[in-house]
């Protein structure tokens, strides 16, 4: 009665060279999203209505690309938030990287994941491996435009409509944050949809729930 489940295609795929047969459940997220306080949340760090700010939603790892994203908020004139703390002895490694930015640095934690999100003009995610990725999906659930970076995974789950900018298409970025307000809120709210549509926990459990029942396990 055993059934292997990936989070992944990659997995799936790979598992299946070693003859175990899996199913790909991606991960699934609260849809309905409470919006965080962004004019408190940049206040406190004494930023005006104007200002650029590009939030890194991670721990501070090697593969987490901190170089790539402090890049892009140096590009972008941009304040740079990384709230998570360095693991894995990276602690060296991260303050040579932030004493050498030529962008305003912030590390301490945000009062919410919500605040944190609300705040943003961009959320970076130049990542160079993930099983997955959650950031950019929670991205698209609070309405903000996402870089990702070329980790395999990331193909995958564009495939699902999902239009992330490259974390190297400086001018692509810079140009979509000064468009028009308006076209850039259908812009994300398309963005939201496509998460909506395809991650949500009730297609999550509904996968689950039907993989489990073909197992033969009844409620």
């Amino acid at each position: 009665a055993w059934r292997h489940v990936t989070i992944n295609d990659l997995t799936r795929c790979q598992m299946a060279d070693r003859g175990i047969v899996a199913t790909t459940i991606h991960n699934g997220f609260r849809t309905e999203v409470t919006p965080g306080d962004r004019q408190r949340t940049r206040a406190a760090l004494g930023l005006g209505d104007d200002d650029r700010l590009v939030i890194h939603p991670v721990r501070a790892i090697p593969r987490k690309a901190v170089d790539r994203a402090l890049a892009l908020a140096e590009g972008l004139d941009a304040t740079y938030w990384l709230p998570g703390p360095a693991e894995d002895g990276y602690g060296p490694e991260l303050a040579r990287l932030l004493a050498a930015a030529r962008c305003p640095v912030v590390r301490h934690r945000a009062p919410s994941r919500a605040d944190l999100y609300a705040a943003a003009d961009l959320v970076a995610f130049p990542s160079t491996w993930e099983g997955f990725g959650n950031p950019p999906i929670e991205a698209a659930l609070s309405l903000r435009p996402v870089a990702v970076g070329p980790y395999p995974v990331a193909n995958e789950l564009r495939a699902l409509g999902f239009r992330w900018f490259d974390t190297d298409d400086l001018a692509g970025i810079a140009g979509w944050l000064d468009r028009d307000a308006n076209e850039r809120d259908r812009w994300l709210a398309e963005e939201r949809q496509v998460a909506v549509e395809n991650l949500s926990f009730e297609r999550m459990a509904a996968r689950l729930e039907s993989l489990l029942s073909e197992a033969g396990w009844m409620p």
